[in-house]
């Protein structure tokens, strides 16, 4: 598949795929446009195994957002920065990192570049599973700087509950990879993100790379999120919140932290983190080899 071919897909796909996330509320209507610029950006500089890795976690994500979202609701609702609808920060946070590494690919076709986009989506995808599944745990989380118990919802609050979902999180999108260049390789494209004549078998490492960069990037949005995330006070409903302005739209009075480093950014950084461990790895086997 050329790349004119794969940018086309690539804007058919994340076209389709927006849309119908905009009607059923997954995205807003710029999260719609957040997801085809980085949808286009992956499919067409990366390809196919590189747009349904991102299809994977979308969908994924997506899913577990809706999963018990009235008991979320009530439980930490105040808490988090925005809702379930995910807008064109929140779509580029998730998917920025994973663009980048797409679009570097596309000037430089080294498979590091492939390990360092598997980190970010496993970075994501821990993230959001954390927080989707954590929030349910019937332990109240701890401080992921201190330990001590913080109430749930708290950013840089962690539980066993959230950290074995970010774990599973970071296996299914490893698993995941690892399938699609299986299926790459049945579709006679073996070689086209890695050398042809590695083994398929062998592959099965980028579990590993998953686990470790998920996990190494979620760990570290927590400690972003103990240390430096800003957080506001809402006078009005007497509750710490990431949220900068109140539901009624009344502007909420900085607590702590940067006031640059919102929960997007936080997701950012860490998915670059994430990234970047992932290549790291890569870099160093090949180093030993």
């Amino acid at each position: 598949m050329s790349i004119i071919e794969q940018f086309i897909l690539g804007v058919i796909l994340s076209g389709l795929i927006g849309a119908l996330a905009y009607r059923r509320k997954s995205l807003s209507a710029s999260g719609v446009v957040g997801a085809m610029l980085v949808g286009t950006t992956i499919f067409g500089f990366g390809g196919w195994t590189w747009g349904m890795l991102l299809i994977v976690f979308f969908v994924l994500s997506s899913l577990l957002s809706k999963y018990k979202a009235s008991v979320k609701a009530q439980l930490a609702v105040e808490k988090f920065d925005k809702g379930s609808q995910r807008d064109f920060g929140q779509t580029i946070a998730n998917g920025g990192v994973g663009a980048l590494m797409a679009l570097l690919y596309g000037l430089w076709a080294h498979p590091a570049l492939f390990c360092g986009f598997v980190g970010a989506m496993a970075t994501v995808n821990a993230d959001t599973w954390a927080t989707e599944l954590g929030v349910l745990s019937k332990s109240p989380p701890r401080l992921i700087t201190t330990t001590e118990i913080v109430e749930t919802g708290r950013s840089g609050g962690i539980s066993l509950v959230g950290t074995l979902a970010a774990l599973a999180g970071c296996v299914v999108i490893g698993l995941s990879a690892w399938g699609l260049l299986l299926i790459e390789a049945w579709l006679g494209q073996n070689g086209a993100t890695f050398p042809a004549g590695a083994s398929l078998e062998s592959l099965m490492w980028l579990v590993g790379v998953a686990i470790v960069g998920g996990m190494a990037g979620a760990l570290f949005d927590s400690l972003l999120g103990a240390t430096v995330q800003v957080i506001y006070y809402d006078s009005e409903r007497n509750t710490e919140t990431e949220r900068a302005r109140s539901r009624d739209g009344q502007p909420n009075q900085p607590l702590r932290g940067w006031l640059w480093m919102n929960n997007d950014m936080v997701n950012l950084v860490s998915s670059l983190v994430g990234a970047w461990v992932a290549w790291f790895l890569i870099i160093a086997g090949h180093s030993h080899n």
